[in-house]
């Protein structure tokens, strides 16, 4: 008996549900008039501007031009007529429902979740739901974190003794010293209210490279590190170390807040130029040497040496970024030296894209 009577619950209101009511439905149609109209006049406005613009780069004549203008106006008076006789045709077929009692009003129904058994009528109240929703959606709006993908590349280099100017005299390949980083970061507003000042930290992976110049590549001596003359031709030297890296920055997110219809105002990021000054943390999680060059007998030979080669395990720095939208410039610099005892520290220029 439970099953007959669950199962008729169940039809009954799957079919009330799919009764149409008459208000709703004038009103849907009344929304595609209104709909065809302005779309049609928009399309009319644009032509219009077009003509304008042949008109004053003196293309067409002014009656040619007067002529294009009611051939337009003649062209969307006629679509809006027939597009919107079809609505009215679809009206006056509601209107007959109606009247033949095959559709119901406002006054029939209660609200689409009202149906009846046997004379009794029944009512699915939703509106808990609703407010669900509505609630979770200002939430949603009022979040203070958010979180973004983050995929940087560029040219890596080294600085000897803090001094900028040594970059001229580099032994690594400026442009083809290359470094990559991938990782995740948060971004959490400051204030309680909409404000452009954020915390941003997070997490990354870097890979580092360094090519050598002059056929040169790194000899461990003792307890430090030098770059020494191969006694072969290389055609590739170059030491690579990944790093797993912690970032923290202020960010400056310039993007132009948002107004909703109930008059809430929230903040919205990633939407205009962004300022980002901050610093990182991290430890090396690997280094190698990748040799390539021809012996004697004309044979390539690829070597793969993996050693620390006396790099410092921790390192530190600063970091700051300019971009707009999410993509922009990046500029990273170690504090700490990049081998120990020595004044080498390591630089990297390049492109950010913080993915929201």
């Amino acid at each position: 008996m439970k099953r007959i009577l669950l199962l008729v619950l169940f039809v009954t209101t799957i079919a009330q549900s799919q009764e149409k009511v008459f208000e709703k439905e004038v009103k849907k149609i009344s929304i595609r008039i209104d709909s065809i109209t302005k779309q049609q006049k928009d399309s009319l406005k644009i032509k219009v501007k077009e003509i304008n613009e042949k008109l004053e780069k003196s293309k067409i004549s002014f009656d040619e031009a007067t002529v294009l203008k009611k051939e337009a106006a003649a062209y969307h008076a006629a679509q809006i007529e027939k597009e919107v006789s079809i609505q009215e045709l679809e009206l006056q077929q509601l209107v007959q429902e109606k009247v033949e009692g095959k559709i119901i009003g406002s006054e029939d129904s209660v609200s689409e979740n009202v149906f009846s058994i046997g004379g009794a009528k029944f009512k699915l109240d939703l509106s808990k739901n609703k407010q669900d929703d509505v609630e979770k959606e200002r939430k949603r709006r009022r979040k203070r974190t958010t979180t973004q993908f983050v995929f940087a590349l560029g040219t890596n280099n080294t600085l000897l003794n803090n001094t900028l100017s040594s970059l001229e005299n580099s032994d690594y390949k400026f442009w083809e010293s290359h470094f990559y980083e991938v990782g995740f970061t948060w971004k959490t507003r400051l204030s309680k209210q909409p404000s452009k000042t954020y915390f941003k930290y997070g997490f990354s992976f870097l890979w580092n490279n360094l090519r050598a110049k002059n056929n040169q590549y790194h000899v461990v001596n003792g307890n430090e590190t030098s770059l020494s003359i191969h006694p072969e031709q290389l055609s590739e030297s170059r030491l690579r170390h990944v790093q797993m890296t912690f970032p923290m920055h202020l960010e400056f997110d310039f993007s132009k807040n948002r107004k909703y219809s109930d008059g809430e105002i929230v903040d919205r990021t990633h939407q205009s130029f962004q300022v980002g000054l901050g610093g990182f943390f991290g430890f090396k999680l690997g280094t190698r040497q990748y040799l390539e060059y021809k012996n004697i007998q004309g044979v390539t030979i690829e070597e793969v040496q993996k050693n620390n080669f006396y790099m410092n395990t921790f390192n530190y720095g600063l970091s700051a970024y300019v971009a707009y939208q999410g993509i922009g410039l990046y500029a990273k610099y170690d504090l700490n030296p990049l081998f120990k005892n020595t004044n080498t520290r390591n630089i990297s220029l390049g492109l950010r894209f913080d993915i929201n």
